[in-house]
C-alpha cells in the first residue's frame, strides 16, 4: 500500500493505494566489492573497545583473506562471524549446541576443521573458514549475514547482521595503507533498520494545518512525507544527522531540481553519477516510478530497505504509505524485490553492475 506524496511547492493529492506484497523473484547479482586489503598491527594501533589481543586476532583474519586474494568484502564478513562467534577471542570451550566448539570461528571437532590445534590457531582456523566461504555459490552477492550463516550453519541466519558495521570498521582501521569505506562499495550503514528515528515524527502535517499554513523540515520538504522520511535517511547514512544537514531538497542534485517529488530522485541519483540498480541492499532508497506497486500515479513513491531476506523479498521502511487514518506515519513492510522500480544506492553501498 503506496501512499503519494507531496511535493514541495507542488501538492500531491487524491491519494492511491494497492498491496505490493507479492510472490518472491529471483534476486539479481551485484558488483563483487574491492579488492583484498592487508592488515598491519603494531603497538600503536589502536580501535576503542578493543584489547589488543583482538586487534592481532582481527588482523590474522584480514591476513588470511589476503593470501587467499580473498575480496575485501568477504574479509569483513570473516571478521562479522569471528565478532558473532567468539567476540575476536580463542576460545577454549564451546557451548550448548556445540561443547565441541573452539577458536574465533568456534569450529566443531567434525574433521571439516582440522585437528584441535588449528582450530584454535587464528591464522589456520581463519584460513580454513575462508576457503569454506570461497565453497559457497554465489557468496559475493548475499548479504553478509548469509554469507557467514551459509558456512557455520547456525539456527539464527541473521545472528551475525548487528556485527557486521564493526566488522567494517574493524577492517578500516587496521588496514594496511590507502583504503576508503566508500571506495570500497561495502559499507552498510548501521543505523539503517534502527525504527522510527524520524526526529519529526510529531510535527503537524499540510493535510492537518492547510497547504498555505503548511511548514516543512529542516531538509526543506513537507513533514512526515516519504521523501522527508527518505533523504532523513540519506543524511544520516552518510554521517549527516543535525542542521546544517547536507542533502537538501533544493541542493541534492548539481542541476538544483528539486526532490520533493518522489519522481524525480532517480534521475536525481543519475545526475549526481551515483548507482541505482534492481538488487536490495540494505539502507537503500527504494523507488516507485509512478503508478508501479501502488504508487500514486503522479508522483510514485519512495522508501527504504530495512531489511534484505534469503527469499527473493525485503523489508521497506518509509512514512506516508498506509491509507487513512494511518497515513504519514511510519510503516513496514514486505515486499516481493522485483516489485520497485529501481533501488537507489548511496556511495558507501554496493553498486549494481
Amino acid at each position: 500500500m503506496i501512499g503519494a506524496v507531496a511535493s514541495v511547492p507542488v501538492l500531491s493529492v487524491g491519494l492511491v493505494f494497492a498491496l505490493v506484497l507479492l510472490p518472491a523473484g529471483s534476486v539479481p547479482a551485484s558488483a563483487v566489492c574491492a579488492p583484498g586489503v592487508s592488515a598491519a598491527v603494531d603497538g600503536n594501533v589502536a580501535v576503542e573497545g578493543y584489547s589488543p589481543e583482538q586487534l592481532q586476532n582481527a588482523a590474522a583474519i584480514i591476513s588470511a583473506g589476503d593470501r587467499l586474494d580473498l575480496p575485501v568484502k568477504g574479509q569483513m564478513i570473516s571478521v562479522m562471524v569471528a565478532l558473532g562467534e567468539s567476540g575476536l577471542r580463542v576460545l577454549d570451550r564451546g557451548d550448548g549446541p556445540g561443547p565441541d566448539s573452539r577458536g574465533l570461528f568456534q569450529q566443531r571437532d567434525n574433521g571439516a576443521w582440522g585437528s584441535y590445534e588449528d582450530r584454535m590457531d587464528p591464522a589456520i582456523s581463519a584460513t580454513n573458514f575462508i576457503k569454506a566461504l570461497q565453497k559457497v555459490e554465489g557468496w559475493e552477492l548475499l548479504e553478509p549475514t548469509i554469507a557467514g550463516n551459509k558456512v557455520q550453519r547456525n539456527a539464527d541466519p541473521y545472528h551475525y547482521q548487528k556485527y557486521w558495521p564493526r566488522a567494517v570498521k574493524l577492517v578500516h582501521a587496521l588496514s594496511d595503507g590507502e583504503f576508503s569505506l566508500e571506495g570500497s562499495g561495502c559499507a552498510i550503514p548501521g543505523q539503517s533498520g534502527a525504527g522510527d528515528d524520524y526526529p519529526w515524527k510529531d510535527a503537524p502535517t499540510w493535510l492537518e494545518v492547510g497547504a498555505n499554513d503548511a511548514s516543512t523540515s529542516p531538509l526543506n520538504m513537507y513533514y512526515r512525507e516519504c521523501v522527508d522520511f527518505a533523504l532523513w535517511r540519506v543524511n544520516q547514512q552518510m554521517g549527516s544527522t543535525s542542521e546544517p544537514f547536507k542533502f537538501l531538497n533544493g541542493t541534492f542534485r548539481p542541476d538544483g531540481e528539486r526532490l520533493g517529488s518522489a519522481v524525480t530522485w532517480k534521475a536525481g541519483w543519475h545526475a549526481k553519477g551515483w548507482p541505482t540498480g534492481t538488487t536490495p541492499r540494505v539502507g537503500a532508497v527504494v523507488w516507485y516510478a509512478p503508478g508501479t506497486g501502488g504508487a500514486d500515479p503522479t508522483f510514485g513513491h519512495v522508501a527504504v530497505v530495512k531489511e534484505v531476506r534469503d527469499d527473493g523479498t525485503y523489508v521497506e521502511e518509509g512514512y506516508n504509505g498506509n491509507p487513512p487514518p494511518d497515513e504519514h506515519n511510519y510503516y513496514t513492510r514486505t515486499v516481493s524485490s522485483t516489485v520497485p522500480s529501481a533501488f537507489l544506492y548511496l556511495p558507501i553501498q554496493e553498486e549494481n553492475k
